[in-house]
């Protein structure tokens, strides 16, 4: 087998590799060939509530065989967290879908690296590919927390990608060291599927090519809208301060908060979503999402939003959400920035504090009533169309006056155009 210079110079320095793993195929074939290689190894893997894993320590069971130790990290109330942050900063990404694997990336690697330290190793390994997102997510973030670790790459390492070309090399591999793995996926549909407590990601293989529907994707966390009940579910969310405390009366934590969601919304059919997402390095990839839980607490806090914050911090507010989505999606989230802008939105969050009822239906969610909302800025007499002791509907007149200056100032500098735009391009 061809050997590895950066295998070889970590033998040489005495090294110990971390690496993260699942206990998949990949993660079998990489710490066993470190290992031959002389490297000092330990395995390491994230408990962040995957809902398509049984029991979280069967990842330990499938790695023993490669003559390695593997660790569990418990990380679901840290993820959890990291739901409740991103659904206050409604940081979705392209598409408006709940970037799970997002938040998942940035709990594991700091969970992960904290363990790894304490364990004498210097070096972290991930199984990202060379063309996706997460070996960005994963190498700055061991970057940003600790700048003297290490990271290595194995599906970046010139030697293992001439050896391990693809799965079959693999499972040959493995097998010639009487080490057995099944591989799970024999449908006549395929893709693959990163899941954590917040949602699942769902891509690759068939669902690469665009005329490949989105329904061939089995959900996990709940069902599709079709065979989702036939009436309607009501539900009531609790929020203080932007969080989620209660449902349905029963006060709870974070952690209870997001599984209780993920069940109640999941039979609705709640949260499936589809995207042609921008990736880090340019291109552009294909998903479908399952969110139910953060889809319903994120609808629901929005509509305490509306009735709490006034027009410039809603802007300020949107503002502040896109830049918070994007540097998760980019692995950034422990950067200044972020950390500034998440800081703006826990402050815009001070008075998001009600009750709210929603109905589900087949994929869909209503508003049925907002209550005990001490900070709202709605007042019915003001709004209302009818005689009120509001707004008095004659003092607008000034308003309207000094408006009108302006107005009529742009039309008299001949600056409006009152011709639609599409003809006038359209007849360059």
């Amino acid at each position: 087998m061809p050997e590895s210079q950066l295998l070889k110079s970590y033998v040489d320095n005495g090294d110990v590799v971390g690496i993260c793993v699942s206990g998949g195929l990949d993660s079998k074939t990489v710490a066993l060939r470190l290992k031959q290689a002389g490297v000092k190894v330990k395995c390491f893997t994230a408990d962040i509530g995957q809902p398509d894993e049984e029991d979280i320590n069967d990842v330990v069971t499938k790695m023993a065989p490669c003559g390695v130790e593997t660790t569990v990290v418990d990380l679901k109330d840290d993820i959890a967290e990291g739901a409740f942050e991103a659904i206050a900063c409604n940081a979705s990404y392209d598409g408006g879908y709940w970037q799970s694997t997002g938040i998942g990336r940035y709990v594991t690697a700091r969970g992960l690296l904290r363990a790894m330290k304490a364990q004498g190793c210097t070096v972290l390994s991930h199984g990202a590919t060379g063309r996706g997102n997460d070996q960005v997510r994963f190498e700055r973030y061991t970057n940003v927390l600790d700048p003297s670790f290490k990271v290595y790459a194995p599906w970046r390492d010139p030697s293992l990608l001439e050896e391990f070309p693809g799965r079959t090399a693999m499972l040959e591999y493995l097998q010639k060291h009487n080490i057995g793995h099944q591989i799970v996926s024999q449908a006549a549909k395929r893709y693959s599927t990163d899941a954590n407590i917040c949602g699942l990601s769902n891509e690759a293989e068939d669902l690469e090519s665009i005329e490949t529907p989105m329904t061939i994707v089995n959900p996990i966390m709940g069902v599709w809208p079709k065979d989702a009940p036939n009436t309607q579910e009501e539900v009531t969310l609790r929020f203080e301060k932007g969080r989620c405390v209660a449902i349905n009366g029963v006060k709870m934590n974070p952690l209870k908060v997001i599984q209780e969601a993920n069940k109640l919304a999941g039979r609705n059919g709640i949260g499936i979503s589809h995207a042609l997402e921008n990736r880090i390095l340019g291109t552009k990839s294909r998903g479908v999402y399952e969110a139910p839980g953060m889809t319903l607490l994120g609808q629901g806090l929005t509509y305490v939003y509306q009735a709490v914050l006034d027009r410039r911090a809603t802007s300020l507010f949107k503002y502040l959400a896109g830049h918070v989505s994007d540097q998760i999606y980019d692995g950034r989230y422990f950067d200044p920035s972020t950390r500034a802008a998440i800081t703006a939105i826990w402050q815009l969050a001070e008075p998001a504090i009600g009750t709210v009822k929603i109905g589900m239906f087949k994929g869909n969610m209503w508003f049925l009533s907002l209550t005990e909302c001490p900070h709202s800025i709605y007042f019915e007499a003001d709004s209302s169309m009818e005689a009120s002791e509001g707004l008095n509907p004659v003092s607008s007149q000034g308003y309207l006056e000094v408006s009108s200056v302006e107005a009529k100032s742009l039309a008299k500098a001949n600056l409006i155009d009152a011709d639609s735009v599409w003809n006038k391009r359209s007849a360059k």
